[in-house]
């Protein structure tokens, strides 16, 4: 039995006319009638009552309707299943994000465009350090990332999506708090303790403030460590020492700390959309367009 079969039965049904329903089908009449024929072999079970002058449905003909339409509905569901998985608007997309990616640009804006153009797309947002988006989209986990600027292997390309400076981060009630307002260079913290990141968390931006500091003379002394910024920004607004960050963080509004640009060249960080090289799926080339533009 194929589907052909049950879509010549549903057409001389629906008609209660073999050449009727040779011409919606666009067949001619004798082969069709054979199908019928045929399916009522393998059923076992005579499906019209065929006289001269009508055709109508028999008790087992009219039971058999119900249940064709409903493979033919189903099969036609797991095709638009199909022709929509394959245009991108079904399935999970898993998305690795730098902690500080999905406050900055238009980032926020672009996921929400994504989640309205493809509401049947589960968005799973995954938040990790740059290295570790790297390494989780090179070995397949993820479908895209947002990183800041870290080594790339060959198996993944980049679109840098925009770049933001530096910024001093420090408690409102430090003394370079105050006439500082234009921005600082980094020298002027070498005396101070640093809350930042942890060396192993694989923060791009670590090796960025060591970089700087270098170029500055000095050594950081970290007298503090935390995994998330907005316990660093914390630890800073208790007094517990100065930090760097990128600007985007000014927008969080946590009291108590004042932000300064950094005036060192250099002092400036970006946000790269990383992808696997080669074919990218269709929500994922989706949701690239929408951050670039």
């Amino acid at each position: 039995m194929e589907l052909r079969h049950f879509r010549y039965f549903v057409a001389v049904a629906e008609e209660l006319h073999f050449g009727r329903a040779a011409q919606v089908l666009g067949i001619s009449q004798p082969p069709l009638s054979q199908q019928i024929q045929a399916l009522e072999e393998q059923l076992g079970a005579r499906l019209f009552n065929r006289t001269n002058r009508r055709v109508e449905l028999s008790e087992a003909g009219r039971l058999f309707l119900d249940e064709a339409r409903q493979v033919l509905a189903q099969v036609e569901k797991a095709a638009d299943v199909a022709r929509r998985a394959q245009a991108g608007e079904l399935g999970e997309m898993k998305v690795g994000f730098a902690s500080s990616a999905p406050i900055s640009g238009n980032i926020p804006q672009a996921i929400y465009q994504f989640r309205k153009a493809f509401p049947a797309v589960q968005l799973n947002l995954l938040e990790m350090s740059s290295h570790e988006v790297v390494d989780q989209l090179a070995a397949g986990h993820i479908d895209v990332g947002l990183t800041r600027p870290v080594p790339l292997p060959d198996s993944v390309v980049m679109t840098e999506l925009f770049s933001e400076p530096l910024v001093a981060v420090l408690s409102a009630s430090h003394p370079l708090a105050q006439g500082t307002e234009a921005g600082l260079q980094l020298a002027a913290l070498a005396d101070e303790p640093f809350v930042f990141f942890p060396r192993n968390y694989g923060s791009s931006v670590y090796a960025q403030l060591l970089q700087l500091a270098r170029n500055a003379g000095f050594s950081p002394r970290f007298s503090q460590e935390a995994s998330e910024a907005m316990t660093i920004i914390g630890l800073v607004s208790a007094g517990l020492g100065v930090s760097v960050l990128p600007a985007s963080f000014h927008w969080m509004r946590i009291g108590g700390v004042v932000y300064r640009p950094l005036l060192d060249d250099g002092a400036q960080t970006a946000i790269w959309l990383v992808q696997r090289k080669g074919e990218v799926p269709a929500r994922v080339a989706a949701f690239g367009r929408l951050l670039a533009g």
